[in-house]
């Protein structure tokens, strides 16, 4: 039989060879019906509320007792969820309203906020769309009086086929026996996906319908590496197969033995290695890796995905949250970043022609002044938790970062006038992504304890071109000579007024990009959390002398295109 061969997005990287067994899909949604006594019913809906979170505290439990405490964290967010107003409260309404049935109200909810989630161009909070059809369909389950759906009694080696995996199915998989899955809708953004990584379980996700006329039994190749799916394997291939995955096995051993390791360099110089997080869930990888920080904290999801902001409270909760899992640990907590491509339907802001370039971000939070003080508020609430850092996005001029420093110096006076703790120690920064900030460096490290490069941004404002529009998108050159001169005026200027320079875009785990970056003296590389141990192997085998001369050649040549091949040249001169 010829094999048959495509792609799909390698949500956690590994390789599995198995059979398929074909998983059934969700069942129908509820059906809607009346009742008589909306109280009993809301009543009804509390109690299997609270039978959901005993069931996924066991699961976090158990995930807790057989993987350790990063990987529990998911079910953390799904704790947090069921205590979510706008999920529980709001399925309680709709019972009363309109007198109907516990399983549909709570099913219509969660599908209202699913579908505003996967609206969303952030595809973090897109995602998130899974975990409340999740949390929503266990409730559901436990009102219809249905079992979990969860795998069970399996006998061989396998590989899970199917529409897609709920967060809570692949935290409890037995991975004795699975291998693998493969989906057809979903991405690497998913919590499913993301706990795949942290069981380091081979997945590839959104591989389409193809992938829905598997049957059981087949024998499969999940190459979840470069994101290849193979159907009925030839003996030749199988083999091939098997070698790439005992070598990539041995080089994740390798990795693993970073964990614990200083970020430093092979000639002794400490940097940094922070993750980026989108949310609480994310904490699992961070701890895994053995992340030196959290550099970036967006906290965009918390205001996401519902009808209206987010409580002071609300806010607090999941501040104290991050900081004490953290243990001591920096983390620098963005303030809410909103505009550009990301909406807040609720605050019926007006439509602006280029909103990339409007009312965005801190001028947003300036402008509508009790957003900003209802965050910094409980940030500085939550500062006692932990080691924090707040840092303000989009800061073009002086006059914006005082202004928003000195509503976080109101607040702090007033909390501390009321007797609540505020730690002394909270650092406040900012995101160097526009040029002018860059060109000012200066005169803001005068005012700021430390810089953040926004990368994503400064790129696109720098060469004048949306990243996510394909006609320009030639135009995104991280490696661009211009945008290294533009880091290494905002690493000089923070230095000389004896400050810290982080980084937070994509450019920071790139492996093209650090040689670069840590020849021009950044101090902390802020990355996906699962790039962090590749990163600090990397730096382990180079010269900070050696890059810094690397980074002297870069800036004097003309073209993206010179500089990767300078970069790759001393990559290929050092790994011989």
């Amino acid at each position: 039989m010829t094999t048959i061969q495509w792609k799909g997005t390698a949500a956690s990287p590994g390789i599995a060879i198995a059979k398929a067994l074909r998983l059934e899909p969700a069942a129908a949604p509820p059906e809607r019906r009346a009742v008589a006594d909306p109280a009993a019913e809301t009543a009804r809906l509390g109690a299997a509320v609270a039978q959901a979170r005993e069931a996924i505290d066991a699961i976090r439990r158990s995930t807790l007792e057989r993987m350790g405490e990063q990987k529990a964290e998911i079910f953390e967010a799904h704790l947090f969820l069921l205590d979510d107003p706008e999920l529980i409260e709001a399925a309680e309404d709709k019972i009363r309203d309109e007198r109907i049935n516990a399983e549909s109200a709570l099913h219509e909810v969660a599908g209202g906020i699913a579908e505003l989630l996967r609206s969303m161009d952030d595809e973090l909070l897109r995602e998130r769309a899974a975990d409340v059809g999740d949390v929503a369909g266990r409730v559901i389950r436990i009102l219809e009086g249905r079992e979990s759906g969860t795998m069970s009694g399996l006998s061989e080696e396998t590989i899970l086929v199917a529409e897609d995996l709920t967060p809570s199915d692949t935290a409890q998989l037995d991975l004795d026996y699975v291998k693998g899955f493969l989906t057809e809708i979903g991405s690497r953004t998913s919590h499913s996906a993301i706990m795949a990584r942290s069981l380091e379980l081979p997945a590839i996700v959104g591989a389409g319908r193809e992938a829905g006329r598997i049957e059981s039994g087949t024998m499969l190749v999940l190459d979840a590496v470069e994101g290849i799916v193979l159907v009925d394997p030839s003996a030749e291939e199988l083999e091939r197969y098997r070698q790439r995955k005992r070598e990539y096995e041995e080089k994740q051993a390798r990795l693993r033995s970073f964990v614990d390791r200083p970020s430093a360099s092979a000639d002794g110089h400490e940097v940094e290695l922070a993750a980026n997080i989108g949310s609480v869930a994310d904490l699992a990888k961070v701890l895994e890796s053995g992340a030196d920080a959290i550099g970036l904290f967006r906290t965009e999801f918390l205001y996401m995905g519902r009808s209206s902001l987010p409580t002071e409270e609300e806010q607090f909760s999941v501040y104290r949250h991050v900081l004490e899992k953290m243990q001591g640990k920096r983390v620098v907590i963005r303030t809410l970043d909103i505009g550009g491509d990301k909406e807040l339907p609720y605050l019926d802001l007006p439509k602006e022609s280029n909103p990339f370039l409007g009312r965005r971000a801190i001028r947003l939070c300036l402008a509508e002044e009790e957003l900003l003080r209802v965050q910094l508020r409980a940030l500085l609430r939550a500062s006692a938790y932990g080691r924090l850092a707040i840092m303000f996005p989009m800061i073009a001029v002086v006059q914006e970062l005082r202004d928003a420093k000195r509503i976080l110096a109101e607040e702090r006076a007033k909390l501390e006038q009321a007797g609540i703790a505020v730690s002394s120690g909270i650092e406040v920064g900012l995101m160097i992504e526009i040029p002018a900030a860059a060109l000012n460096a200066d005169a803001l490290a005068r005012e700021a304890d430390f810089f953040s490069i926004g990368t994503n941004d400064l790129i696109q404002y720098t060469m004048a071109a949306d990243r996510m529009n394909e006609s320009v998108a030639y135009l995104y050159q991280p490696h661009h000579p211009s945008i290294l001169r533009l880091v290494e005026m905002v690493i000089r200027a923070s230095e000389r007024h004896g400050r810290w320079t982080g980084m937070c875009g994509e450019m920071a785990g790139d492996p093209d990009a650090i040689p670069l970056l840590l020849g021009l003296g950044l101090h902390e590389f802020s990355m996906s959390a699962s790039t962090v141990l590749s990163a600090r192997e990397q730096i382990s085998r180079l010269s900070r002398a050696e890059c810094a001369g690397l980074a002297r050649q870069a800036l004097e040549l003309g073209a993206q295109d010179e500089v990767l091949a300078l970069v790759r040249n001393y990559i290929a001169r050092s790994e011989a």
